[in-house]
């Protein structure tokens, strides 16, 4: 049989779509649904079907298109020329690695798992942080062996954890949904769709593409076609399971209001839930689900932004997941309240493109010039969500902020959707009135 051929076996595709699942789960998933689902009140089930969309939905979609694409952001991007291409790749790699994500992972665990038994102290964090990035690096250097750590031992453990804490919100009632906040009294789907965006799935689902094509490439399966549809399998197993995972944390948020009614982050919710809920062994339970869950996740990152700079970057891959391990423990001693500030701007912002660039790579076939038709639209977007991120940074620039927020649902973060639109219907005219390009666009 030849290699290009191979077939997965059926335990090696429930492994690969429990690492999918694994990797996805990470700081983001954990904490923000039962933040929006306290904030939401008794809007927590319209709020949360927002947040499934880009949430669950797009990352899933996500990994499909990167499978096609094969696995790496710089091909899936590729109509819009190599520079440009890049340009996108690196600013999502660092937004989901050594910037905000992979840190992140870092800050929640020590918040929602050290925390309660050392004290919030900076020196706490410190030693914390060190001994988690080199239990991250570790991991790392071995990316060859991420399908049998991840997929067959770490995250089955991580999957009953969860299941435990998510479960539980059926049967222990903290209390009764509260009244929405303003913000969610009118706009709770968009608000819950724009929340998504700070999970970082979609982003990471762009990172996480090349680890699973390279999970399925150790297993000999090379033939583009198989591995896009063991990855639509995989990303299903994934997004059935972020589904429920997410419902009950939105619930168990929504009914935590009288536990602490002045929550200002997910990590406070869940530790006063898991007391009342548990008691004393509450706080080992979640311990472990952190721990694990950031710990898999930042591995993912740091293996993916390893293995991607060091294609093109004279520098190999273990210097650098070590130079990465490094840089994400000192951003991760900023604390877990700055590096959320600092990411719902810069997401807001990277969002859009991202989002247009996934659902556009499924129409390439279908245009004479995917790049004529991909390039004003990208322009557009990433304009309009950068004008989204100064709002949302409580910063503007005069006339067009004034303009981008006159936009229809630009107030939830989604000022972009009728000018991509928009462009997206004039450039594909455009695109079939004109002739065939001269250029290959390289899709």
């Amino acid at each position: 049989m030849l290699e290009s051929n191979r077939v997965l076996r059926r335990r090696d595709i429930v492994a690969l779509g429990f690492m999918t699942f694994a990797l996805f789960v990470g700081a983001g998933n954990i904490i923000f649904p039962p933040l929006i689902g306290l904030q939401a009140g008794t809007e927590y089930g319209t709020a949360a079907v927002g947040f499934l969309l880009t949430g669950v939905g797009l990352p899933i979609l996500t990994i499909v298109a990167m499978a096609r694409a094969g696995g790496t952001l710089d091909k899936l991007s590729s109509p819009l020329g190599r520079v440009a291409a890049r340009g996108l790749a690196v600013i999502c790699y660092l937004a989901v690695g050594p910037l905000f994500a992979t840190p992140r992972t870092a800050t929640v665990s020590f918040a929602l798992g050290i925390v309660p038994w050392t004290g919030n102290g900076t020196t706490s964090l410190f030693v914390y942080s060190v001994v988690y990035f080199a239990a991250v690096l570790g991991l790392s250097l071995y990316p060859g062996k991420l399908l049998d750590i991840v997929g067959r031992v770490l995250a089955p453990v991580k999957i009953v954890v969860l299941g435990i804490l998510a479960a539980s919100a059926l049967f222990v009632v903290a209390g009764r949904p509260g009244m929405p906040t303003p913000e969610y009294v009118s706009n709770a789907l968009t608000n819950g769709f724009t929340n998504g965006y700070l999970t970082m799935d979609t982003l990471g689902a762009m990172v996480f593409g090349i680890v699973i094509v390279n999970a399925m490439r150790s297993r000999g399966v090379t033939a583009p076609r198989a591995q896009t549809r063991y990855a639509t399998i995989a990303g299903v197993i994934a997004g059935v399971g972020l589904a429920l995972l997410y419902l009950g944390l939105f619930k168990l948020g929504a009914e935590s209001r009288t536990l602490v009614p002045s929550a200002t982050n997910g990590a406070q919710i869940l530790d006063a839930y898991v007391s009342h809920a548990f008691g004393s062994g509450g706080i080992v339970l979640l311990t472990v689900l952190i721990t694990l869950a950031c710990l898999v996740t930042a591995v993912g990152l740091t293996c993916a932004c390893a293995a991607y700079f060091s294609e093109w970057l004279p520098i190999g891959y273990r210097p650098m997941a070590i130079g990465l391990s490094l840089f994400a423990l000192l951003v991760s001693n900023l604390g877990l309240d700055q590096l959320i500030a600092f990411s719902v701007p810069a997401l807001t912002a990277i969002y859009p493109p991202c989002i247009v660039l996934v659902v556009m790579s499924f129409t390439f076939d279908w245009t004479k010039s995917p790049s004529r038709v991909l390039w004003p639209v990208m322009f557009v977007t990433a304009v309009m969500g950068c004008l989204d991120g100064l709002h949302s940074a409580h910063l503007s620039v005069p006339l067009l902020s004034r303009w981008a927020t006159s936009l229809p649902f630009a107030q939830s973060g989604l000022g972009w959707l009728l000018p991509a639109l928009t462009v997206w219907a004039l450039a594909w005219a455009y695109d079939a009135l004109a002739g065939r390009a001269r250029v290959a666009d390289g899709v």
